[in-house]
């Protein structure tokens, strides 16, 4: 590491951030933070257990209900100073994001934007919690509405976005009054661990947030669902570790918000704007390496427009340089592991088997880190297991259609439903396709959808609930309602 880059490193505290206070795990074991472009070691993180999971729990159970009880004001104005301190450090915010999860240094500038204006929104937010006040049908009593924080919850963020997701969750639960225990991935907790000092320069009180980074986070999940005490879960990640949450969230009946795997359809019709078409598909494609849920992962293209718009996509993609996130003029960055890369490497094998042809890449990257080539596949069959699986890296497959009805069936052939991308030129095509998509998001002539004041969710089993826009803040909320009688 530089000395720019061990600086960073150094000013985050490494230890459990444990009801507010900073201290080493109980079992005293830690792991290490590795540079996926370098495979080189970071530093040593503090590693949680089961006892500092209970031990976080009791906290936030004791601070809950001086918390609930803290003017929405106040708490609105401790996330507008945390966002005004994660934008005053976006730099080296930036810089640490790139050493332990690896995406080039402007994209991580770019996702501490993206995740401070979370702090933004639902500071905003907090003060608009609304109830209601209605006459019964029969005139003989009142109806009271109250929207009440729902309690302890239990956030946990993965490692593609490891400072938004965690802003994403956490912004609504401070605005709405819910105490909450954050488990970050454990390829990234660094930059948990650096937001979760950020919030306690901005004031946020003892108790009211925990960060426990672990190495097995069954130690620390399991526990707290079972226990009764945590009311929500709020979860970002993949379809499979999702459904066994649910299992666990079961016999306590939690409340639950899910945002699980996507398989991103990208349909580009032949009266679309291709050079509009091309710029949105890298958007979509390429954003964080290919590493997002939002990642378009199946590019259907019309048979008139399908030759020449690969041609132009093989062009940008060609021109993407592999590199360090930190480096000059790097474009795209590593993998998370060799985990990732091999997954890659075998989705795109067995399109090739299928008779899909290579136009620009296909291969793994040279150096020590885990990267991989943007690629570019053309002829890719509906059979190839890309068309079904989330590549979750940077592999572009194009596949043709003929008409409209074809797009929407191929579009739809998934258990997935998060979003969806068109381009089209002809505006009922447009509301017909938009209409007929199963997914919770679609990106209309855009490759990107993600945006703090719009809703982010999906269908299917791509998850339950709603992340930003007005309804965010919804998902940590009860409603309870208070008859009044005696009027008559």
């Amino acid at each position: 590491m530089s000395d720019r880059e061990a600086r960073v490193v150094a000013q985050v505290d490494k230890r459990l951030h444990l009801g507010g206070k900073w201290r080493d795990a109980s079992s005293g074991a830690t792991f290490p933070v590795e540079d996926p472009s370098t495979r080189k070691v970071l530093c040593d993180v503090a590693d949680a257990g089961r006892e500092d999971a209970m031990e976080a729990l009791d906290a936030a159970e004791r601070a809950q209900p001086g918390w609930a009880r803290v003017a929405p004001r106040e708490r609105g104005e401790i996330l507008h100073r945390s966002f005004q301190l994660l934008m005053e450090r976006q730099e080296e915010l930036a810089v640490l994001m790139t050493l332990e999860m690896g995406k080039p240094l402007a994209e991580a500038r770019g996702e501490i934007a993206y995740a401070a204006e979370f702090f933004r929104w639902f500071s905003e937010e907090a003060v608009r919690i609304e109830g209601g006040f209605a006459t019964s049908p029969d005139g003989k009593s009142r109806f009271l509405i109250m929207r009440q924080p729902v309690g302890p919850c239990m956030l946990i963020t993965p490692w593609n976005f490891p400072m938004a997701m965690g802003t994403r969750k956490i912004g609504p639960a401070i605005a709405s009054g819910c105490t909450m225990i954050l488990k970050p991935a454990h390829q990234t907790p660094l930059s948990a661990l650096a937001l979760a000092g950020i919030l306690t320069e901005a004031g946020l009180p003892e108790g009211v947030l925990s960060v426990l980074p672990t190495t097995n986070p069954g130690a620390i999940t399991e526990p707290l669902l079972a226990d009764g005490r945590i009311r929500k879960l709020s979860f970002t990640g993949s379809t499979a570790v999702g459904r066994k949450l649910l299992e666990q969230s079961a016999p306590q009946v939690l409340r639950t918000s899910m945002e699980l795997g996507g398989n991103a359809p990208f349909l580009v019709f032949d009266d679309a704007d291709l050079d509009a078409a091309v710029d949105g598909a890298m958007l979509a494609k390429m954003r964080n390496i290919g590493e997002a849920c939002t990642a378009a992962n199946r590019i259907y293209a019309q048979s008139g427009i399908a030759e020449e718009f690969s041609r132009r996509l093989s062009e940008r993609m060609g021109a993407l340089r592999l590199g360090r996130g930190l480096d000059d003029g790097a474009d795209v960055g590593p993998l998370i592991d060799d985990k990732a890369r091999d997954k890659v490497q075998g989705l795109v094998d067995d399109a090739v088997r299928r008779g899909a042809r290579v136009l620009v890449g296909g291969g793994a990257g040279e150096g020590p880190g885990h990267f991989y080539q943007p690629t570019v596949l053309a002829d890719v069959p509906f059979a190839a297991e890309l068309s079904t699986t989330e590549i979750f890296g940077p592999v572009a497959p194009v596949l043709t259609f003929e008409t409209e009805e074809e797009a929407v069936r191929a579009a739809n052939d998934t258990e997935f439903g998060l979003v969806s991308y068109l381009y089209t030129r002809d505006l009922n095509r447009a509301m017909r396709v938009s209409e007929a998509l199963e997914t919770g998001m679609v990106g209309l002539n855009q490759g990107v959808v993600s945006n703090p004041a719009a809703p982010f969710g999906g269908v299917k089993h791509s998850g339950l609930g709603r992340e930003g826009g007005r309804v965010g803040i919804d998902e940590f909320l009860d409603t309870k309602y208070v008859g009044i009688g005696g009027l008559d």
